[in-house]
């Protein structure tokens, strides 16, 4: 792994990183997202990521999310709600849950998704995946007493 890698991950598994960067990331991740027509995500420098557009659980209105992503083999995303290792989940994540039918701009294609939440053997796995690919999401879910959501989506 590279030094400047291993140094980010250090970095971004830090209780100051977790304060500071719900705040700062996507809003920078939106704006390039936008400017460059939806070619460019600044933080997939480390971490693939998605634009989540999902409708607002409360509202019925799209919010859009600049997310991390693990892309699957066969097509599919596993999306990760860690929240930086903050107590509550994601907003995000509770919009999925209410309306599962998504969609993603991906490598500047926008994508209809479905999701889902996993649990059990299924969860674990995507889990141990998750951590193998970014570990300070174990150091996330050390700090919180929730169990992290995670989500699989499927191609519409």
């Amino acid at each position: 792994m590279p030094h400047g890698e291993r140094l980010v991950q250090k970095v971004s598994a830090t209780r100051t990183f977790a304060r500071i960067a719900p705040h700062v990331i996507p809003a920078l991740d939106r704006a390039v997202h936008r400017l460059t027509r939806g070619k460019v995500l600044l933080s997939a420098r480390m971490l693939p990521g998605v634009i989540l557009t999902a409708t607002g659980a409360r509202s019925g209105q799209p919010r859009r999310t600049p997310l991390a992503c693990l892309p699957q083999d066969d097509g599919g995303w596993l999306l990760i709600g860690s929240n930086f290792g903050r107590p509550g989940h994601p907003a995000w994540t509770g919009n999925l849950l209410k309306n599962p039918e998504a969609e993603v701009s991906w490598r500047g294609r926008d994508i209809p998704v479905r999701a889902r939440l996993l649990t059990g053997e299924e969860r674990a796995r995507a889990w141990r995946a998750a951590r193998d690919f970014w570990p300070p999401y174990a150091a996330y879910q050390a700090r919180v007493e929730r169990e992290i959501r995670l989500f699989r989506l499927d191609r519409r």
